[in-house]
């Protein structure tokens, strides 16, 4: 198996290593803004099937640089289409598409056929990439297949949105290590599933005979209130003691509501979600719960929080070193 990677000068594979698959994958560097990277890691690669799940994926930095985003999320993909073209027209292409295509979209529930109407520089970028994606499809032949992925979640999700977010300084309060939790929009409301499952479903979708675009979701919408109120009585608390709206946290425009319709997904890839909002939010909480459990017995295992510090991990790394 291969993936690729963007080289950094602190490398981040701590979501491979905690899954320990780190050995098994033949990792190629690689860039979404030079074709030629692009075209390396198809000749070395040669792959029967790309899935692209590469994004600037956090919607609040995309208003903070819009045109970087609209030229990885978008114009990027539009680069690997061109290299399979070039390299092999008969390789499998997923593009992970997204419900932020929705925007504050005048429908209950969305599905394949609702109009799209982009609300951040993120998902117009996502919008450009699904019709680019269809339009090679249609022009070329190629076996190239979008999944309309409402928001999935999982422990490895990272720390700057807001599920994990939330889970992540839960598990702090609930060990002391943390007074508050800062959020923007309490009233938003997204369709939350379980990620594992949705990669499931993507598989599914390539092995089809004929591509076809698919929304991935589970048809029951929650807010982020939801979210917290539930992360709190997970750890036997009440919410209202420790979180504060913060106006920093607010975006420029913001989608109040998204649900999926994942019944074509049900019945041509006979995949449907198993692990409800409730389990999905347990999951998470008890994950970072033993995470920090971890941290604070002064074990080394891959993960994402001390990389972000905030000024009280420093006090912990304190507590830590007195032990």
């Amino acid at each position: 198996m291969f993936g690729t990677y963007r080289r950094l000068s602190t490398p981040n594979f701590w979501r491979l290593q905690s899954l320990d698959i780190y050995s098994k994958i033949h990792l190629i560097p690689a860039d979404l803004l030079d074709m030629a990277s692009l075209l390396e890691a198809l000749v070395i690669s040669k792959p029967d099937e790309v899935y692209n799940l590469a994004a600037q994926s956090f919607v609040s930095t995309a208003f903070e640089q819009p045109i970087g985003n609209a030229e990885i999320t978008g114009l990027a993909v539009t680069k690997i289409l061109e290299s399979i073209r070039h390299v092999n027209p008969k390789i499998k292409f997923y593009q992970a598409s997204s419900s932020e295509m929705y925007g504050n979209s005048q429908k209950n529930i969305q599905n394949e056929n609702t109009p799209f109407s982009p609300a951040s520089p993120y998902a117009a970028a996502k919008l450009y990439a699904h019709e680019i994606t269809n339009t090679y499809k249609e022009a070329y032949g190629i076996f190239a297949t979008s999944g309309i992925l409402f928001n999935h979640e999982s422990p490895l999700r990272g720390i700057e949105f807001v599920t994990r977010k939330i889970t992540n300084s839960v598990a702090q309060i609930k060990l002391g290590l943390k007074k508050e939790l800062r959020l923007g929009n309490l009233e938003s409301k997204r369709d939350w599933g379980y990620a594992p499952e949705y990669m499931e479903a993507i598989h599914k979708m390539m092995q089809l005979k004929k591509p076809e675009t698919f929304v991935i979701a589970t048809g029951e919408p929650h807010s982020v209130k939801e979210f917290v109120k539930l992360s709190f009585e997970l750890i036997g608390e009440n919410w209202k003691k420790f979180v504060k709206v913060d106006k920093k946290f607010l975006r420029p425009l913001d989608v109040n509501y998204l649900c999926g319709d994942y019944k074509k997904a049900k019945d041509s890839l006979g995949w449907k979600p198993k692990i409800t909002f409730e389990k999905l939010v347990k999951i998470m909480i008890d994950e970072d719960v033993k995470r920090w459990k971890m941290f604070l017995e002064g074990q080394i295992f891959p993960w994402d929080a001390p990389l972000y510090p905030d000024g009280k991990n420093n006090k912990v790394k304190k507590k830590v070193g007195k032990n």
